[in-house]
């Protein structure tokens, strides 16, 4: 069955068209969608329909009926998988960067799920048939560690550890600037932001995120970070960072690819475009997860070596250092 949300438009919305106003407040939504929405009827302002064209005003309640999308399905396919781990029961593997974790919008093959389900054909069905498997997510273009579940008490059982933060992870990202202190703890709530809803934006009213950090090897204007995780929002590691001026080099959609720091030179400006010739994604790696094993109760953890695109950068830096 179709569902509603309804959008009271925020005071201090400047003006816009509600076409535009709704392709950043609704979650994978086009303009032309949102335009075909608006002209079937989908679409009221105060109860009344309007035009694509119609200039949202604070205040105005915006109902959008959603139509229900057709059940999805994960086929098997014969992707590789870096498998570092594997039992009766579940799985660890080394995420790819550019791997959605499941089938979703736009991505309806070459996940993570659809490589599992050719590998092992029977996994966890907690969270449906898209998402077989799936305990936990990483970010499209971020590396690294993942558990998977293979069947359904399994899964319960690591996803309560989930919930009560008792899995331990690591992640090292290279990231712009020096930082004051060699350690410390970001402490912002996260939730999506007002004026692009397909990002996440520290605010006021959202749920509470803490990241803490501590410096491995520091550059001129970049430095390698651990980073440890109290808490599992969606893109924190990411948000954290460029929240504190030290987003996650490489970075597309929260600041990464621009200069941010250092470079005052020609000959140092072209250093930063080479290094970011090497890497086309954010330079984040899941590196150690740690967990209780869901059916023999033993402590499981598992380390990885940084992805080639970061050790790269890394033995650049350190080059350019030394010479």
């Amino acid at each position: 069955m179709p569902h509603a949300i309804e959008i009271v438009v925020p005071a201090g919305q400047g003006k816009e068209r509600i076409d535009l106003f709704l392709t950043n407040h609704l979650q994978n939504a086009t303009r032309s969608k949102v335009q075909q929405g608006i002209r079937s009827g989908a679409v009221l302002v105060n109860g009344q329909p309007v035009r694509p064209s119609h200039h949202v005003t604070p205040g105005e309640m915006i109902r959008v009926v959603l139509p229900t999308p057709p059940p999805q399905e994960a086929e098997p396919e014969p992707i590789p998988l870096s498998i570092v781990y594997e039992d009766e029961t579940l799985l660890v593997v080394n995420k790819p960067a550019g791997m959605v974790t499941h089938p979703g919008h736009g991505n309806p093959r070459g996940t993570l799920v659809n490589a599992l389900l050719h590998h092992c054909h029977s996994l966890s069905s907690v969270n449906g048939p898209a998402r077989a498997g799936i305990v936990h997510r990483l970010d499209k273009d971020t590396t690294g560690l993942m558990v998977v579940a293979k069947e359904d008490g399994a899964h319960a059982r690591l996803a309560r550890q989930f919930e009560r933060r008792t899995i331990e992870r690591e992640y090292w990202a290279i990231v712009w600037g020096t930082f004051r202190s060699p350690a410390g703890v970001i402490e912002a709530s996260l939730g999506r932001s007002r004026s692009d809803r397909k990002k996440i934006a520290v605010v006021e009213d959202g749920k509470h995120a803490v990241t803490q950090y501590e410096v491995v090897e520091e550059f001129d204007y970049l430095t390698l970070v651990r980073l440890r995780l109290r808490t599992g929002r969606t893109h924190q590691i990411r948000v954290h960072l460029a929240h504190i001026h030290h987003p996650v080099f490489g970075d597309p959609t929260y600041n990464g690819k621009r200069i941010m720091y250092g470079p005052g030179t020609s000959a140092q400006r072209a250093e930063v475009q080479t290094m970011l010739g090497m890497i086309s994604r954010q330079a984040l790696h899941a590196k150690t997860i740690a967990f209780l094993h869901p059916v023999t109760n033993r402590r499981c953890s598992f380390d990885s070596t940084l992805p080639d695109d970061m050790v790269n950068i890394l033995a650049f830096l350190r080059t350019s250092a030394a010479s």
